[in-house]
């Protein structure tokens, strides 16, 4: 009767000193076969741990970023809106005095009135409340040329200068 050759498949697995006894099952593997699965076990465990540690690293930094943000956001917020509110202020009083002091003259003094009473508008319409507002830092360009405008007209040196410690006016 024909015998079917068996096809040359790994090698099969012999007693010595290359055998070892693994799993619960208690089979014998050759010491060959077995430690490139358990190093790629290893290596596939560990590169579970690692992208867990990973997320959870990630997930801790965002939360703590993101507070630590709103924090910092907040207190730049608070300076700056402090320093235009200052800068406001100023340019609101200055065109308010020379609009008394300009009150009842005539001739080249109907031209320096106009633009005291264009930059008293553009300060009025400003939109203090509103944060949000999209066009804040246009009107505010617009109020700083018109401011320039003025000072140039009444031939005087504009000396406002915004700091941190407090007011940019002098006494």
């Amino acid at each position: 009767m024909w015998r079917r050759r068996r096809s040359p498949g790994p090698p099969r697995a012999k007693w010595g000193a290359s055998h070892c006894l693994t799993g619960p099952s208690r089979t014998f593997f050759p010491r060959s076969c077995h430690t490139p699965v358990i190093s790629a076990f290893k290596r596939w465990r560990q590169s579970c741990l690692s992208w867990r540690f990973h997320g959870e690293g990630y997930e801790e930094g965002y939360e703590e970023g993101s507070s630590l943000g709103i924090l910092e956001g907040r207190q730049y917020g608070t300076v700056h809106g402090a320093k235009i509110g200052s800068e406001i202020g100023c340019y609101r009083g200055f065109a308010l005095a020379w609009k008394c002091l300009l009150h009842g003259g005539a001739g080249d003094k109907d031209r320096k009135m106009k633009v005291v009473e264009a930059l008293i508008t553009l300060l009025q319409h400003f939109p203090y409340d509103d944060p949000t507002y999209e066009k804040l830092h246009e009107d505010l360009d617009r109020i700083r040329g018109k401011f320039r405008q003025l000072c140039s007209l009444l031939n005087v040196q504009p000396d406002f200068k915004v700091s941190t410690g407090g007011s940019g006016l002098a006494f």
